[in-house]
């Protein structure tokens, strides 16, 4: 297969956005006043059968910050000690710095013009790195500022599963309840079942539409 001329471009496939899985552990649900604690982000592509499929996963532990709200009852949901000695965290805003690069150079590398973030009721993770990117005055984020793609919808519709776990192995892959609640195995599960709806719409249904590259 020469991949020069027969994998497809995955700028042509989501109108220019490279779509980039993100999942975050946090102290609360609101992200103005609660802590965030981890964030994984997994990046997309094509491979050599033409299949979209996760490439690669960069995440970091996050330092709660100053005033942060850390909510009891979402740390028992997590599992997460933010004060462990062990757990390596950097503060947001070196987090970001570390994290936003890898995903500017692949939406360059991918030729698209911004990443669109991918994730499981996202409406939460858009508004944790929202809020983080605000406090930290960091500039050039690579995300749209409030698009995004919902895989809790996207499931609903191919599975009729709406639960993370439920809809994953609907969609032929195991779940490890005892690995869930970490952002690298969410967002690593949520890119798995997102590349896996994609490809099975391509497969059956397709975008009919010829300038692709797709078909």
């Amino acid at each position: 297969m020469n991949d020069a001329v027969d994998r497809p471009r995955i700028a042509n496939r989501f109108r220019g956005f490279l779509p980039v899985v993100v999942d975050v552990e946090t102290g609360g649900i609101n992200p103005a006043t609660d802590a965030l604690l981890e964030i994984a982000v997994v990046l997309l592509g094509y491979d050599e059968q033409g299949r979209l499929a996760p490439l690669s996963t960069h995440s970091h532990h996050v330092q709660p910050f100053p005033g942060a709200v850390l909510n009891p009852e979402a740390l028992a949901f997590n599992g997460i000690d933010p004060y462990h000695p062990f757990r390596a965290a950097v503060d947001e805003k070196e987090a970001l710095q570390a994290l936003f690069p890898v995903v500017r150079h692949a939406v360059r590398d991918g030729g698209c013009t911004r990443a669109i973030l991918v994730g499981h009721n996202p409406i939460l993770d858009l508004g944790f790195l929202n809020a983080a990117v605000e406090r930290t005055g960091i500039k050039r984020n690579p995300f749209h500022p409030f698009s995004s793609f919902d895989t809790a919808s996207l499931a609903g519709l191919a599975f009729g599963q709406t639960v993370l776990a439920r809809a994953v192995q609907c969609a032929g892959f195991t779940w490890d309840q005892s690995q869930a609640h970490s952002a690298i195995y969410d967002a690593e599960r949520t890119a798995d079942l997102f590349c896996a709806i994609v490809n099975e719409w391509d497969k059956n249904i397709g975008l009919r539409t010829k300038d692709l590259g797709l078909s």
